[in-house]
């Protein structure tokens, strides 16, 4: 999937946590997003209902992070740590886990940045732009 619609995103949580909670085995990206899912209790009611939550919106103005997009971003990041893409964001990782960051807490860093990145990006009709995602990254 290289342009999944939301609906789609949100089925692919919704089979691979099903598929982890009837011990079924898992494929490919689906290890990855349940290892994320797992890290994120906050989030395995809402997995648990997908006829009830696939269609929750979450606008910016309720205060309400979008679970999807969070779960969408960390599967994004982790694969920008394996792929070492941007260039420099592994070492920018392990450096803020070096500097007493756990893994998850510095992922989420990376995220935030990215998710700054992305918006920006969108609101001002530009491609995004990795420099500035991995600059802000660096001054975390």
């Amino acid at each position: 999937m290289f342009n999944p619609s939301r609906d789609q995103v949100r089925q692919f949580f919704f089979r691979s946590w099903a598929k982890y909670r009837a011990s079924h085995p898992l494929a490919g990206l689906e290890v990855q997003a349940v290892e994320v899912m797992l890290l994120h209790p906050e989030y395995h009611d809402l997995l648990d209902r997908p006829s009830e939550s696939v269609q929750q919106e979450y606008p910016p103005e309720s205060g309400q992070m979008n679970p999807f997009l969070h779960l969408s971003l960390h599967l994004a990041v982790e694969e920008q740590m394996a792929i070492d893409q941007p260039p420099g964001i592994r070492r920018e990782l392990e450096r803020l886990m070096a500097a007493g960051k756990d893994r998850h807490e510095a992922l989420h860093t990376a995220i935030e940045c990215l998710g700054e990145m992305v918006w920006q990006s969108q609101r001002d009709g530009r491609e995004p732009d990795a420099a500035t995602y991995l600059e802000r990254l660096k001054k975390s």
